[in-house]
Protein backbone atom coordinates (compact mmCIF):
# COMPACT_ATOMS: atom_id res chain seq x y z
CA UNK A 1 0.00 0.00 0.00
CA UNK A 2 1.44 3.66 -1.28
CA UNK A 3 -0.95 5.72 0.64
CA UNK A 4 -4.12 5.66 3.08
CA UNK A 5 -6.69 7.25 0.03
CA UNK A 6 -8.48 10.12 1.36
CA UNK A 7 -7.63 9.59 4.94
CA UNK A 8 -4.19 11.06 3.60
CA UNK A 9 -5.62 14.28 3.35
CA UNK A 10 -6.68 14.69 6.99
CA UNK A 11 -3.59 15.98 8.66
CA UNK A 12 -2.50 18.64 6.02
CA UNK A 13 -6.10 19.71 6.14
CA UNK A 14 -6.75 19.52 9.76
CA UNK A 15 -3.59 21.84 10.60
CA UNK A 16 -4.95 24.33 7.99
CA UNK A 17 -8.15 24.30 9.59
CA UNK A 18 -7.04 24.49 13.31
CA UNK A 19 -4.42 27.43 12.38
CA UNK A 20 -6.82 29.52 10.64
CA UNK A 21 -9.82 28.81 14.16
CA UNK A 22 -6.48 29.21 16.36
CA UNK A 23 -4.36 31.46 14.50
CA UNK A 24 -1.18 29.30 16.32
CA UNK A 25 0.47 27.68 13.90
CA UNK A 26 2.82 25.53 16.65
CA UNK A 27 -0.28 23.89 17.83
CA UNK A 28 -2.11 23.35 14.74
CA UNK A 29 0.78 21.58 13.50
CA UNK A 30 1.25 19.41 16.13
CA UNK A 31 -2.86 18.39 16.01
CA UNK A 32 -1.66 17.87 11.86
CA UNK A 33 0.86 15.08 12.72
CA UNK A 34 -0.72 13.52 15.54
CA UNK A 35 -3.75 12.84 13.20
CA UNK A 36 -1.42 11.36 10.36
CA UNK A 37 0.53 9.05 13.24
CA UNK A 38 -3.24 8.18 14.29
CA UNK A 39 -3.93 6.99 11.01
CA UNK A 40 -1.03 4.81 10.64
CA UNK A 41 -1.41 3.48 14.17
CA UNK A 42 -4.79 2.37 13.34
CA UNK A 43 -6.48 4.08 15.84
CA UNK A 44 -4.62 3.94 18.82
CA UNK A 45 -3.82 6.98 20.52
CA UNK A 46 -0.89 5.40 22.52
CA UNK A 47 0.94 3.81 19.31
CA UNK A 48 0.15 7.64 17.59
CA UNK A 49 2.15 9.41 20.25
CA UNK A 50 4.86 7.01 20.45
CA UNK A 51 5.43 7.40 16.02
CA UNK A 52 4.96 11.21 17.14
CA UNK A 53 7.90 11.46 19.49
CA UNK A 54 10.01 9.14 17.12
CA UNK A 55 9.13 11.23 14.26
CA UNK A 56 10.38 14.35 16.19
CA UNK A 57 13.30 12.59 17.69
CA UNK A 58 14.36 11.91 14.16
CA UNK A 59 13.77 15.25 12.94
CA UNK A 60 16.03 16.12 15.75
CA UNK A 61 19.17 13.38 14.79
CA UNK A 62 19.37 14.78 11.29
CA UNK A 63 22.49 16.24 10.67
CA UNK A 64 21.06 18.45 8.17
CA UNK A 65 18.44 19.86 9.90
CA UNK A 66 20.57 20.49 13.26
CA UNK A 67 22.74 22.28 11.64
CA UNK A 68 19.96 24.44 10.08
CA UNK A 69 18.53 24.77 13.63
CA UNK A 70 21.77 25.95 14.75
CA UNK A 71 22.07 28.50 11.91
CA UNK A 72 18.63 30.14 12.69
CA UNK A 73 19.90 30.52 16.27
CA UNK A 74 22.82 31.92 15.42
CA UNK A 75 21.66 34.50 13.26
CA UNK A 76 19.04 35.49 16.17
CA UNK A 77 22.60 35.91 18.33
CA UNK A 78 24.16 38.64 15.78
CA UNK A 79 20.21 40.03 15.64
CA UNK A 80 20.54 40.49 19.18
CA UNK A 81 23.48 42.12 18.97
CA UNK A 82 22.82 44.36 16.28
CA UNK A 83 19.79 45.39 18.87
CA UNK A 84 21.73 45.84 21.69
CA UNK A 85 24.74 47.74 20.65
CA UNK A 86 21.98 50.67 18.74
CA UNK A 87 23.91 49.29 15.21
CA UNK A 88 20.87 49.07 13.52
CA UNK A 89 18.91 52.51 14.99
CA UNK A 90 22.46 54.23 14.27
CA UNK A 91 21.44 53.68 10.16
CA UNK A 92 18.28 55.08 10.72
CA UNK A 93 19.41 58.57 12.84
CA UNK A 94 22.49 58.46 9.95
CA UNK A 95 19.41 58.72 7.34
CA UNK A 96 16.99 61.53 9.40
CA UNK A 97 19.90 63.59 9.64
CA UNK A 98 21.02 63.44 5.43
CA UNK A 99 17.76 62.78 3.59
CA UNK A 100 15.57 65.90 3.03
CA UNK A 101 13.08 65.11 0.58
CA UNK A 102 9.87 62.92 1.38
CA UNK A 103 10.57 60.31 -1.85
CA UNK A 104 14.26 60.25 -0.72
CA UNK A 105 13.05 58.97 3.02
CA UNK A 106 10.40 56.08 1.26
CA UNK A 107 13.64 55.19 -0.87
CA UNK A 108 15.72 54.92 2.06
CA UNK A 109 13.23 53.02 3.88
CA UNK A 110 12.68 50.61 0.99
CA UNK A 111 16.55 50.44 0.67
CA UNK A 112 17.17 49.84 4.38
CA UNK A 113 14.53 47.06 4.04
CA UNK A 114 16.00 45.25 1.73
CA UNK A 115 19.62 45.58 3.82
CA UNK A 116 17.87 43.75 6.63
CA UNK A 117 17.18 40.35 4.44
CA UNK A 118 17.76 37.96 7.09
CA UNK A 119 14.99 37.85 9.40
CA UNK A 120 11.73 39.68 8.34
CA UNK A 121 11.03 40.40 12.23
CA UNK A 122 14.09 42.27 12.72
CA UNK A 123 13.15 44.24 9.40
CA UNK A 124 9.44 45.34 10.60
CA UNK A 125 10.31 45.88 14.47
CA UNK A 126 13.69 47.67 13.76
CA UNK A 127 12.77 49.78 10.82
CA UNK A 128 9.94 51.05 11.72
CA UNK A 129 11.50 52.45 14.93
CA UNK A 130 14.25 54.11 13.06
CA UNK A 131 12.49 55.82 10.33
CA UNK A 132 8.75 56.45 11.74
CA UNK A 133 10.36 60.12 13.28
CA UNK A 134 11.95 60.55 9.50
CA UNK A 135 8.54 59.80 8.22
CA UNK A 136 6.58 61.70 10.27
CA UNK A 137 8.84 64.69 9.59
CA UNK A 138 8.59 64.21 5.47
CA UNK A 139 4.37 63.93 5.79
CA UNK A 140 4.34 60.13 5.32
CA UNK A 141 1.52 58.46 6.62
CA UNK A 142 1.82 55.66 8.82
CA UNK A 143 -0.08 53.20 6.34
CA UNK A 144 2.73 54.27 3.83
CA UNK A 145 5.30 52.93 6.16
CA UNK A 146 4.36 50.40 7.27
CA UNK A 147 3.56 48.73 3.58
CA UNK A 148 6.90 49.13 2.80
CA UNK A 149 7.95 47.29 6.21
CA UNK A 150 5.99 44.37 5.58
CA UNK A 151 6.79 44.42 1.57
CA UNK A 152 10.30 43.99 2.63
CA UNK A 153 10.08 41.80 4.91
CA UNK A 154 8.78 37.88 3.77
CA UNK A 155 9.03 38.98 0.44
CA UNK A 156 13.07 40.19 0.76
CA UNK A 157 13.87 37.13 2.89
CA UNK A 158 12.12 34.60 0.83
CA UNK A 159 14.62 35.45 -2.03
CA UNK A 160 17.85 36.05 -0.06
CA UNK A 161 20.48 32.89 -0.09
CA UNK A 162 20.96 33.27 3.01
CA UNK A 163 18.04 33.58 5.53
CA UNK A 164 16.18 31.36 7.64
CA UNK A 165 13.54 31.41 5.36
CA UNK A 166 16.13 30.08 2.74
CA UNK A 167 17.06 27.26 4.59
CA UNK A 168 13.36 26.55 5.85
CA UNK A 169 12.33 26.25 2.11
CA UNK A 170 15.57 23.74 1.14
CA UNK A 171 14.37 21.56 4.17
CA UNK A 172 10.59 20.74 2.63
CA UNK A 173 12.32 19.30 -1.02
CA UNK A 174 15.67 18.14 0.28
CA UNK A 175 14.79 14.28 0.80
CA UNK A 176 12.04 14.01 -1.57
CA UNK A 177 13.52 11.02 -4.06
CA UNK A 178 11.88 13.38 -7.02
CA UNK A 179 13.72 15.94 -6.21
CA UNK A 180 17.26 14.12 -5.69
CA UNK A 181 16.37 12.71 -9.44
CA UNK A 182 16.99 16.26 -10.75
CA UNK A 183 21.05 16.17 -9.89
CA UNK A 184 21.18 19.44 -8.57
CA UNK A 185 21.97 21.00 -5.33
CA UNK A 186 19.74 22.49 -2.54
CA UNK A 187 20.97 25.68 -2.61
CA UNK A 188 21.33 25.34 -6.43
CA UNK A 189 18.07 24.61 -6.79
CA UNK A 190 16.69 27.32 -4.76
CA UNK A 191 18.56 30.12 -6.67
CA UNK A 192 17.17 28.46 -9.87
CA UNK A 193 13.92 28.79 -8.49
CA UNK A 194 14.06 32.47 -7.64
CA UNK A 195 13.03 34.14 -11.19
CA UNK A 196 9.59 31.96 -10.83
CA UNK A 197 9.26 33.29 -7.42
CA UNK A 198 7.20 36.19 -9.14
CA UNK A 199 5.04 37.72 -6.00
CA UNK A 200 7.75 38.13 -4.31
CA UNK A 201 9.72 39.71 -6.88
CA UNK A 202 6.78 42.27 -7.77
CA UNK A 203 5.59 43.07 -4.30
CA UNK A 204 9.20 44.68 -3.72
CA UNK A 205 9.44 46.41 -6.82
CA UNK A 206 5.78 47.61 -6.66
CA UNK A 207 7.06 49.66 -3.73
CA UNK A 208 10.10 51.13 -5.20
CA UNK A 209 7.50 51.78 -8.68
CA UNK A 210 4.76 53.55 -6.65
CA UNK A 211 7.54 55.40 -4.51
CA UNK A 212 9.02 57.14 -7.31
CA UNK A 213 5.58 57.74 -9.17
CA UNK A 214 3.56 58.47 -6.26
CA UNK A 215 0.75 56.53 -7.75
CA UNK A 216 -1.08 55.51 -4.96
CA UNK A 217 -4.86 54.01 -5.07
CA UNK A 218 -7.63 52.98 -2.66
CA UNK A 219 -7.13 53.29 0.61
CA UNK A 220 -3.56 54.42 0.66
CA UNK A 221 -4.59 57.31 -1.32
CA UNK A 222 -6.76 58.37 1.48
CA UNK A 223 -4.05 57.95 3.83
CA UNK A 224 -1.22 59.78 1.97
CA UNK A 225 -3.88 62.42 1.06
CA UNK A 226 -4.99 62.38 4.57
CA UNK A 227 -0.89 62.79 5.59
CA UNK A 228 0.09 65.33 3.19
CA UNK A 229 -2.71 67.94 4.27
CA UNK A 230 -2.36 67.52 7.52
CA UNK A 231 -5.27 65.61 8.41
CA UNK A 232 -3.38 63.23 10.20
CA UNK A 233 -0.86 60.16 9.50
CA UNK A 234 -2.82 57.51 10.46
CA UNK A 235 -7.45 57.83 11.16
CA UNK A 236 -8.03 57.00 14.87
CA UNK A 237 -11.67 57.53 13.90
CA UNK A 238 -11.99 55.03 11.06
CA UNK A 239 -9.29 52.53 12.29
CA UNK A 240 -9.00 52.55 16.00
CA UNK A 241 -6.32 53.31 18.14
CA UNK A 242 -2.92 52.11 17.64
CA UNK A 243 -2.83 49.21 19.45
CA UNK A 244 1.01 48.84 20.02
CA UNK A 245 4.00 50.58 19.32
CA UNK A 246 7.64 50.15 20.08
CA UNK A 247 9.28 53.36 20.53
CA UNK A 248 12.31 54.66 18.88
CA UNK A 249 15.33 54.15 20.39
CA UNK A 250 18.33 56.16 20.36
CA UNK A 251 21.71 54.44 19.19
CA UNK A 252 24.39 54.15 22.23
CA UNK A 253 26.67 57.57 21.84
CA UNK A 254 29.63 55.37 20.31
CA UNK A 255 27.91 53.50 17.43
CA UNK A 256 28.03 54.02 14.15
CA UNK A 257 26.78 53.11 10.46
CA UNK A 258 29.41 50.72 9.73
CA UNK A 259 29.00 49.44 12.63
CA UNK A 260 25.63 48.28 11.20
CA UNK A 261 27.20 47.36 7.79
CA UNK A 262 30.30 45.35 8.18
CA UNK A 263 29.08 42.83 10.96
CA UNK A 264 26.21 42.14 7.83
CA UNK A 265 28.46 42.45 5.33
CA UNK A 266 31.28 39.66 7.15
CA UNK A 267 28.05 37.19 7.48
CA UNK A 268 27.49 37.54 3.68
CA UNK A 269 31.18 37.01 2.41
CA UNK A 270 31.71 34.79 5.02
CA UNK A 271 29.05 32.58 3.49
CA UNK A 272 29.98 33.12 0.18
CA UNK A 273 33.37 31.59 1.12
CA UNK A 274 31.97 28.57 2.78
CA UNK A 275 29.55 27.60 -0.12
CA UNK A 276 32.39 26.28 -2.08
CA UNK A 277 34.91 25.59 0.60
CA UNK A 278 32.66 22.91 2.16
CA UNK A 279 32.50 20.83 -0.77
CA UNK A 280 36.37 21.23 -1.03
CA UNK A 281 36.76 19.94 2.83
CA UNK A 282 34.58 17.14 2.41
CA UNK A 283 35.92 15.55 -0.63
CA UNK A 284 39.25 15.36 1.26
CA UNK A 285 40.14 11.91 3.43
CA UNK A 286 41.39 8.62 2.71
CA UNK A 287 38.32 7.08 1.39
CA UNK A 288 38.65 5.93 -2.21
CA UNK A 289 38.32 8.51 -4.52
CA UNK A 290 38.91 11.57 -1.84
CA UNK A 291 42.00 14.08 -2.01
CA UNK A 292 44.77 13.73 0.40
CA UNK A 293 44.59 17.71 0.91
CA UNK A 294 42.71 20.65 1.17
CA UNK A 295 44.62 22.00 -1.64
CA UNK A 296 44.13 18.85 -4.10
CA UNK A 297 40.36 19.41 -3.84
CA UNK A 298 40.69 23.72 -4.45
CA UNK A 299 42.81 22.16 -7.99
CA UNK A 300 40.83 19.32 -9.05
CA UNK A 301 37.17 20.73 -8.29
CA UNK A 302 36.35 23.93 -9.89
CA UNK A 303 35.08 26.79 -8.37
CA UNK A 304 31.47 26.83 -10.43
CA UNK A 305 30.86 22.84 -9.38
CA UNK A 306 32.15 23.21 -5.71
CA UNK A 307 29.23 25.66 -5.13
CA UNK A 308 26.44 23.77 -6.77
CA UNK A 309 27.51 21.11 -4.91
CA UNK A 310 28.34 22.17 -1.50
CA UNK A 311 26.42 21.36 1.76
CA UNK A 312 23.96 24.36 2.32
CA UNK A 313 22.92 23.28 5.63
CA UNK A 314 26.92 23.22 6.63
CA UNK A 315 28.04 26.06 5.33
CA UNK A 316 25.56 28.17 6.45
CA UNK A 317 25.77 27.00 10.08
CA UNK A 318 29.93 27.36 9.64
CA UNK A 319 29.43 30.87 8.14
CA UNK A 320 27.11 31.99 11.26
CA UNK A 321 29.40 30.89 13.80
CA UNK A 322 32.28 32.37 12.30
CA UNK A 323 30.32 35.47 11.59
CA UNK A 324 28.81 35.48 15.51
CA UNK A 325 32.99 35.93 16.57
CA UNK A 326 33.47 37.77 14.20
CA UNK A 327 30.87 40.79 15.57
CA UNK A 328 31.41 40.17 18.57
CA UNK A 329 35.23 40.71 18.66
CA UNK A 330 34.28 43.93 16.66
CA UNK A 331 31.64 45.44 19.06
CA UNK A 332 33.97 44.74 21.60
CA UNK A 333 36.85 46.26 20.25
CA UNK A 334 34.58 49.11 19.20
CA UNK A 335 33.26 49.14 22.90
CA UNK A 336 29.45 48.60 21.95
CA UNK A 337 29.63 45.14 24.38
CA UNK A 338 31.11 43.88 27.64
CA UNK A 339 30.52 40.69 29.27
CA UNK A 340 27.37 41.82 30.42
CA UNK A 341 25.82 43.37 27.77
CA UNK A 342 27.11 40.69 25.21
CA UNK A 343 25.26 38.02 27.36
CA UNK A 344 21.99 39.92 27.22
CA UNK A 345 22.58 40.47 23.83
CA UNK A 346 22.70 36.97 22.75
CA UNK A 347 19.80 35.98 25.24
CA UNK A 348 17.42 37.96 23.77
CA UNK A 349 18.61 37.01 20.06
CA UNK A 350 18.28 33.28 21.72
CA UNK A 351 14.76 34.16 22.62
CA UNK A 352 13.67 35.92 19.41
CA UNK A 353 14.65 32.52 17.30
CA UNK A 354 12.68 29.73 19.71
CA UNK A 355 9.49 29.89 18.13
CA UNK A 356 11.36 29.99 14.30
CA UNK A 357 13.05 26.99 16.23
CA UNK A 358 9.96 25.33 17.25
CA UNK A 359 8.16 25.70 13.52
CA UNK A 360 10.64 24.22 11.43
CA UNK A 361 10.63 21.28 13.62
CA UNK A 362 6.86 20.66 13.28
CA UNK A 363 7.15 21.39 10.09
CA UNK A 364 9.61 19.15 8.99
CA UNK A 365 7.80 16.60 10.86
CA UNK A 366 4.66 17.18 9.42
CA UNK A 367 6.37 16.97 6.01
CA UNK A 368 8.13 13.44 7.13
CA UNK A 369 4.27 12.03 7.76
CA UNK A 370 3.11 13.91 4.03
CA UNK A 371 5.19 12.07 2.06
CA UNK A 372 6.04 8.74 3.96
CA UNK A 373 4.83 5.90 2.63
CA UNK A 374 2.71 3.49 5.13
CA UNK A 375 5.79 1.12 5.29
CA UNK A 376 7.67 4.12 6.34
CA UNK A 377 5.01 5.60 8.74
CA UNK A 378 3.25 8.12 6.88
CA UNK A 379 0.12 8.89 5.35
CA UNK A 380 1.51 8.85 1.83
CA UNK A 381 -0.55 11.93 0.35
CA UNK A 382 2.43 13.08 -1.99
CA UNK A 383 1.87 9.04 -3.39
CA UNK A 384 -1.97 9.44 -3.56
CA UNK A 385 -1.91 13.37 -4.87
CA UNK A 386 0.27 11.88 -7.41
CA UNK A 387 -1.47 8.93 -8.28
CA UNK A 388 -4.92 10.86 -9.34
CA UNK A 389 -3.44 14.11 -11.21
CA UNK A 390 -0.76 11.80 -13.00
CA UNK A 391 -3.15 9.19 -13.81
CA UNK A 392 -5.67 11.59 -14.72
CA UNK A 393 -4.01 13.05 -17.17
CA UNK A 394 -4.04 16.35 -15.18
CA UNK A 395 -2.98 19.01 -17.95
CA UNK A 396 0.54 20.33 -16.43
CA UNK A 397 0.52 23.75 -17.73
CA UNK A 398 -2.13 23.99 -15.47
CA UNK A 399 -0.92 22.64 -12.37
CA UNK A 400 0.90 25.45 -10.99
CA UNK A 401 -2.27 27.65 -11.52
CA UNK A 402 -3.84 25.31 -9.18
CA UNK A 403 -0.99 25.16 -6.71
CA UNK A 404 -0.63 29.05 -6.64
CA UNK A 405 -4.39 29.86 -5.94
CA UNK A 406 -4.32 27.14 -3.12
CA UNK A 407 -1.22 28.49 -1.60
CA UNK A 408 -2.55 32.12 -1.58
CA UNK A 409 -5.96 31.05 0.10
CA UNK A 410 -4.22 28.51 2.85
CA UNK A 411 -1.63 31.24 3.80
CA UNK A 412 -3.97 34.56 3.79
CA UNK A 413 -6.91 32.35 5.53
CA UNK A 414 -3.77 31.25 8.13
CA UNK A 415 -1.44 33.71 8.08
CA UNK A 416 1.46 31.77 7.60
CA UNK A 417 3.93 31.30 4.87
CA UNK A 418 6.13 28.48 6.85
CA UNK A 419 2.67 26.54 7.43
CA UNK A 420 1.76 26.72 4.09
CA UNK A 421 5.30 25.77 2.42
CA UNK A 422 5.65 23.01 4.63
CA UNK A 423 2.58 21.02 3.67
CA UNK A 424 2.36 22.13 -0.31
CA UNK A 425 5.99 21.62 -1.62
CA UNK A 426 6.27 18.32 -0.47
CA UNK A 427 2.79 17.81 -2.15
CA UNK A 428 3.23 19.61 -5.14
CA UNK A 429 6.80 19.37 -6.53
CA UNK A 430 6.80 15.34 -6.47
CA UNK A 431 3.94 15.77 -8.62
CA UNK A 432 5.06 18.32 -11.16
CA UNK A 433 7.64 15.93 -11.48
CA UNK A 434 6.44 13.60 -12.17
CA UNK A 435 3.93 14.88 -14.76
CA UNK A 436 7.47 16.48 -16.46
CA UNK A 437 8.98 12.92 -16.53
CA UNK A 438 5.46 11.63 -17.99
CA UNK A 439 5.26 13.82 -20.57
CA UNK A 440 8.67 13.30 -21.95
CA UNK A 441 10.35 17.10 -21.36
CA UNK A 442 14.14 16.93 -21.40
CA UNK A 443 16.25 17.14 -17.79
CA UNK A 444 16.43 20.74 -18.37
CA UNK A 445 12.41 21.47 -18.85
CA UNK A 446 11.88 18.92 -15.84
CA UNK A 447 14.03 21.09 -13.80
CA UNK A 448 12.60 24.38 -15.21
CA UNK A 449 9.29 22.65 -14.52
CA UNK A 450 10.35 21.93 -10.85
CA UNK A 451 11.27 25.36 -10.17
CA UNK A 452 8.20 26.92 -11.42
CA UNK A 453 6.30 24.75 -9.20
CA UNK A 454 8.80 25.76 -6.22
CA UNK A 455 8.77 29.65 -7.13
CA UNK A 456 5.09 29.50 -7.46
CA UNK A 457 4.47 27.96 -4.05
CA UNK A 458 6.72 30.01 -2.29
CA UNK A 459 5.19 33.32 -3.87
CA UNK A 460 1.39 32.02 -3.37
CA UNK A 461 2.79 31.54 0.62
CA UNK A 462 4.15 34.71 1.02
CA UNK A 463 1.28 36.36 -0.16
CA UNK A 464 -0.60 35.41 2.94
CA UNK A 465 2.19 36.25 5.31
CA UNK A 466 2.64 39.86 3.49
CA UNK A 467 -1.45 41.00 4.16
CA UNK A 468 -3.33 38.51 6.60
CA UNK A 469 -4.97 40.09 8.86
CA UNK A 470 -3.54 37.42 11.70
CA UNK A 471 -0.05 37.39 9.70
CA UNK A 472 2.71 38.17 12.45
CA UNK A 473 4.60 40.12 10.12
CA UNK A 474 1.78 42.15 9.21
CA UNK A 475 1.11 42.60 12.95
CA UNK A 476 4.45 43.51 13.82
CA UNK A 477 4.61 45.69 10.77
CA UNK A 478 1.77 47.86 12.08
CA UNK A 479 3.69 48.03 15.60
CA UNK A 480 6.88 48.98 14.14
CA UNK A 481 4.74 51.79 12.21
CA UNK A 482 2.35 52.84 15.15
CA UNK A 483 -0.57 52.60 12.68
CA UNK A 484 -3.91 51.14 13.73
CA UNK A 485 -3.72 47.24 12.65
CA UNK A 486 -7.02 47.66 10.41
CA UNK A 487 -5.68 50.99 8.44
CA UNK A 488 -2.67 49.05 7.31
CA UNK A 489 -4.30 45.80 6.61
CA UNK A 490 -7.17 47.73 4.34
CA UNK A 491 -4.16 50.24 2.80
CA UNK A 492 -2.22 47.44 1.71
CA UNK A 493 -4.46 44.62 0.85
CA UNK A 494 -4.98 46.04 -2.65
CA UNK A 495 -1.66 46.62 -3.47
CA UNK A 496 -0.63 42.79 -2.38
CA UNK A 497 -4.13 41.20 -4.33
CA UNK A 498 -2.97 43.35 -7.55
CA UNK A 499 0.69 42.33 -7.46
CA UNK A 500 -1.11 38.26 -6.83
CA UNK A 501 -3.28 38.87 -10.40
CA UNK A 502 -0.85 39.98 -12.09
CA UNK A 503 1.49 37.44 -11.07
CA UNK A 504 -1.42 34.82 -11.56
CA UNK A 505 -1.45 35.54 -15.50
CA UNK A 506 2.66 35.70 -15.36
CA UNK A 507 2.34 31.84 -13.46
CA UNK A 508 0.09 30.87 -16.54
CA UNK A 509 2.68 31.76 -19.39
CA UNK A 510 5.21 30.21 -17.68
CA UNK A 511 3.40 26.91 -17.13
CA UNK A 512 2.97 27.23 -20.75
CA UNK A 513 6.29 28.06 -22.19
CA UNK A 514 8.36 26.92 -18.60
CA UNK A 515 10.37 30.15 -19.40
CA UNK A 516 11.10 32.31 -16.09
CA UNK A 517 11.80 35.71 -18.65
CA UNK A 518 8.49 34.94 -19.70
CA UNK A 519 6.73 34.68 -16.74
CA UNK A 520 8.30 38.08 -15.92
CA UNK A 521 7.55 40.33 -18.63
CA UNK A 522 3.56 39.08 -19.07
CA UNK A 523 3.94 40.05 -15.46
CA UNK A 524 5.30 43.40 -16.17
CA UNK A 525 3.20 44.00 -18.99
CA UNK A 526 0.23 43.78 -16.35
CA UNK A 527 1.88 45.47 -13.95
CA UNK A 528 2.59 48.64 -15.86
CA UNK A 529 -0.82 48.87 -17.30
CA UNK A 530 -2.42 48.11 -13.55
CA UNK A 531 -0.54 51.00 -12.23
CA UNK A 532 -1.20 53.02 -14.57
CA UNK A 533 -5.45 52.46 -14.64
CA UNK A 534 -5.54 52.41 -11.18
CA UNK A 535 -4.47 55.39 -9.76
CA UNK A 536 -6.97 57.41 -12.59
CA UNK A 537 -9.78 55.52 -11.16
CA UNK A 538 -8.99 55.07 -7.49
CA UNK A 539 -6.51 57.78 -6.88
CA UNK A 540 -6.26 60.76 -4.92
CA UNK A 541 -8.54 62.72 -6.60
CA UNK A 542 -11.29 60.96 -5.33
CA UNK A 543 -10.16 62.19 -1.60
CA UNK A 544 -9.69 66.28 -2.76
CA UNK A 545 -13.55 66.44 -2.52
Amino acid sequence: MDHYGLLSILPPLLTIVLAIITKDVIISLFLGIFSGTLIVAGGNPFYALTRLSNILADTLADGWNIRIMMFTILLGLIVGMLAKTGAAYALGDWAGKKIKSRTGALLFTWLFGIIIFFDDYFNSLTIGTCMRPLCDAKKISRAKLAYILDSTAAPVAIMAPVSTWVVAVMGWYKDLPEFKSLGVSELSFFIRSIPFNLYAIFAVFMVFFITLTHKDFGPMARSEYRAQHDMGLFDEEKYGAVVSQVESRAATSNARVPDFIIPILALILIALFFFPMTTWMNSVGTDEGKYATLGEAIKAIPLGEAFNNTDSSMALMYAAIFANVFAYIYFAIRGLLNLKTAGEALLDGFRAMVPAVMILTLAWSIGIVIKSSPADGGVGLSNYVSEIVVGGNFPMWLMPIVVYIFSCLISFSSGTSWGTMSIMIPIGLPVMIKLAQNAGLTPAQTLNAAALMTGTIMGGSVFGDHCSPISDTTVLSSTGAGVPHLEHVFTQIPYAVFVAVCVLFGTLAGGLTWNALIGLLVTLALFVAGTYLLPIWFGEKKYQN
